[in-house]
């Protein structure tokens, strides 16, 4: 799972300089506004995906369930404000969902920093 971390947090992070280059040149209010939102949430969870991918073999199964969180919660939060910013459609429940994900994925990550040895 190291490599998956490792890979999504990398991934992440490249996502956030495209968008951040797109949203100071080519987007207006309120599209760029939500995808600043987006990439505010985005960028240190990609830096925790890299963490989480540093940390898993010591970390174990609560490290890996930890990375899931930031990986799903970050697709779900900012894919939400990404989409929203492109269409102009709320998906409702979509954002709180994720941002409970990256919640989870920070207390699992804590309870496992706690319990390794």
């Amino acid at each position: 799972m190291q490599r998956l971390w490792m890979s999504l947090g990398a991934v992440s992070g490249l996502v956030c300089v495209a968008l951040s280059a797109i949203a100071a040149h080519a987007l207006v209010p309120p599209a760029r506004t939500l995808v600043q939102e987006g990439l505010a949430m985005q960028f240190p969870h990609a830096l925790a995906l890299l963490a989480v991918g540093l940390w898993a073999p010591r970390g174990g199964r609560l490290a890996d369930w930890a990375g899931a969180g930031f990986a799903l919660g970050s697709a779900l939060f900012c894919g939400e404000l990404y989409f929203h910013a492109a269409t102009g459609i709320a998906l409702g429940v979509v954002a709180p969902i994720g941002g409970t994900c990256l919640m989870a994925g920070w207390l699992l990550l804590t309870v496992s920093a706690l319990r390794a040895r």
